[in-house]
């Protein structure tokens, strides 16, 4: 019973670091976090799979013990740290995407969005209605105002 409730606090403490490293604005802060919660779940479904035994192969017998581990677990985790490998490697690529553009790897506050935010019921109504409609014609592959390059406003 002890060994159980020290894994469980274990995994409580670990997911609550990762959710509080997770709500900050560094990007690099946001994958430890990423990384803490996946390791805390990943615990979790092994302390939730049940006590260890026989390996899952027929005629094996490792510690004479009568029933076998379930393999379902262990798949389960092998594919969980794959999955956050790969997610892993994704946010660092972001982080390293953001930080050549701008040099911050900060995430910071989109001023767009924030006054969008502030707007009544009837000004976000009347900004829908006035908003003009994508047009595939006009689309082109020159640089325009909503490019995210730097620098690109020079460039024409």
């Amino acid at each position: 019973m002890t060994s159980f409730l020290t894994q469980l606090i274990l995994i409580g403490g670990l997911t609550s670091a990762g959710v509080y490293l997770l709500l900050e604005r560094s990007l690099i802060r946001m994958l430890l976090g990423i990384l803490l919660i996946s390791n805390a779940v990943n615990l979790l479904i092994i302390t939730a799979s049940g006590p260890s035994g026989n390996p899952p192969v027929r005629d094996h017998i490792s510690n004479s013990s009568e029933n076998n581990a379930d393999p379902l677990a262990q798949a389960m985790i092998l594919t969980a740290i794959v999955i956050t490998m790969g997610v892993a490697a994704f946010v660092l690529a972001l982080a390293y995407r953001s930080y050549r553009l701008t040099t911050v790897e900060e995430v910071s506050d989109d001023p767009e969005d924030t006054r969008v935010s502030r707007l009544t019921g009837e000004e976000a109504a009347a900004l829908d209605r006035d908003k003009p409609r994508f047009d595939p014609k006009r689309d082109t592959d020159e640089p325009d105002e909503l490019d995210a390059l730097p620098g690109a406003e020079g460039s024409r």
